[in-house]
């Protein structure tokens, strides 16, 4: 375990403080001035991990582990779920038919292989940090380091393009996205 294995947590716990609720125990920022001291720091830390690796291999390796903890493939891939993570490295990240439904209607797992393959770098660190349709966690993709989503988008496009493009997303009536691409 290096210094910044146990710093990131230690940085965390400063920023958020857990307070009682009526409706039970919930984490809360302390202070805005916390948020905003922490942060940099906190991607401070990251970063200059992320520099440290020069090499192309390792920073494409970073991204595959990115994609595993983050459950990127719980959703972009078919089946990963109900094969408790057991699908070739080869069929990963090419979208899925299984629909999600709520109150915004039913949206469809982006094939992100075909997405990557057609953003330069710029584009999708961009992207990555704009506003997603549920039941994506755009948040916490938005809250990841540029060399984070940087090893992300490499991981994803050494995999190549393949699979089909997926359903496009239905809406309820009355429903409108304001001028707002979403993935």
């Amino acid at each position: 375990m290096n210094a910044r294995s146990i710093a990131l947590p230690i940085l965390a716990l400063v920023a958020h403080a857990v307070t009682a609720d009526p409706r039970g125990v919930h984490a809360e920022p302390i202070a805005d001035s916390t948020a905003s001291f922490v942060e940099p720091v906190a991607r401070s830390f990251t970063d200059s991990a992320m520099s440290d690796l020069n090499d192309p291999a390792r920073i494409i390796e970073r991204g595959r582990y990115l994609v595993k903890v983050s459950g990127c493939n719980d959703c972009h891939t078919e089946g990963y779920m109900q094969g408790n993570g057991e699908v070739p490295t080869e069929q990963w990240l090419t979208g899925s038919a299984v629909g999600f439904q709520g109150p915004w209607g039913t949206t469809y797992a982006t094939n992100l292989r075909l997405l990557l393959n057609d953003l330069t770098e710029a584009e999708w660190l961009t992207r990555a940090r704009e506003p997603k349709r549920p039941p994506m966690p755009w948040f916490n993709l938005s809250a990841m380091t540029d060399a984070d989503l940087v090893a992300l988008y490499r991981f994803v496009r050494s995999l190549g393009p393949a699979g089909e493009s997926v359903s496009t997303a239905t809406f309820p009536d009355g429903f409108f996205l304001l001028n707002r691409q979403l993935v």
